[in-house]
């Protein structure tokens, strides 16, 4: 299969990283930023990780990333492929994304690497 890097990040904490493939996640999945028992926890805590996966659409949204990056690794390049994932703070959604994606290349038989760039950032006030 293919090399695939991950990055997580936070919209709030600076500009996106440069990827083959970006998801904007701000708009269309409930943030548990919005409930004060998940606000200070991350991605790293089980709570969160659930609610994030039982956020509709979700799911379906880690399987069509996952056939883009099939579909990359189909092509002829040895380029690693770049997938980035941003939320609003990058704490809750695309760290949990970006972990869930993981998951299923590994599977699939890619590499897989995971940075989370401001997971271990401030909550942001908003």
């Amino acid at each position: 299969m293919s090399v695939v890097v991950i990055t997580s990040f936070g919209f709030l904490h600076g500009e996106p990283p440069a990827a083959h493939l970006s998801i904007d996640l701000r708009e269309h999945f409930r943030d548990p930023h919005v409930s004060p028992e998940l606000r200070y926890m991350t991605a790293l805590d089980e709570p969160v990780r659930a609610a994030v996966r039982a956020t509709p659409g979700i799911a379906a949204l880690v399987g069509v990333v996952a056939a883009a990056a099939d579909a990359f690794a189909a092509g002829p390049s040895a380029v690693p492929l770049v997938i980035a994932d941003g939320c609003a703070g990058g704490r809750h959604r695309a760290p949990s994304f970006a972990m869930d994606l993981a998951d299923l290349l590994t599977i699939a038989g890619h590499t897989v690497t995971v940075h989370h760039r401001d997971l271990d950032k401030d909550v942001v006030d908003r």
